[in-house]
């Protein structure tokens, strides 16, 4: 019986479709890219998310360079883009720019302390 395989977006490794992460790359969106606000499918090379209007790309606190938001990490340095949500009981992975955790919906009280440990390293 052959399996239902298909290539994740960022590196092409091929995974089985109900895949949730590529084990070579680490993508938490092996087969496409969401909003970090509204979590609506977005594409590479669009300028804004069709559903709330978010801007898809951020200038990446490592490095400083323009990146697409639809990645984990930055397009040019490679760095993780993801801060945890600040509830213990939660703790999902969010972009760093996002306001409150898409997941619980808790608020992020002290983001800037969580980009500064993304900086050094940290996270």
């Amino acid at each position: 019986m052959a399996l239902d395989m298909r290539p994740c977006v960022d590196c092409g490794e091929m995974l089985e479709r109900g895949s949730r992460e590529c084990p070579k790359c680490g993508s938490r969106a092996p087969f496409g890219y969401f909003c970090p606000d509204c979590q609506k499918p977005i594409k590479r090379g669009e300028a804004a998310c069709s559903e709330c209007g978010r801007l898809l790309h951020a200038t990446c606190p490592i490095c400083g360079v323009q990146t697409f938001v639809g990645n984990d990490v930055c397009d040019a340095c490679g760095r993780s883009l993801m801060i945890r949500c600040e509830n213990k009981r939660c703790g999902a992975l969010q972009f760093f720019e996002n306001a409150r955790c898409n997941v619980c919906g808790r608020e992020f009280k002290k983001p800037e302390k969580q980009i500064e440990a993304m900086i050094r390293g940290g996270l």
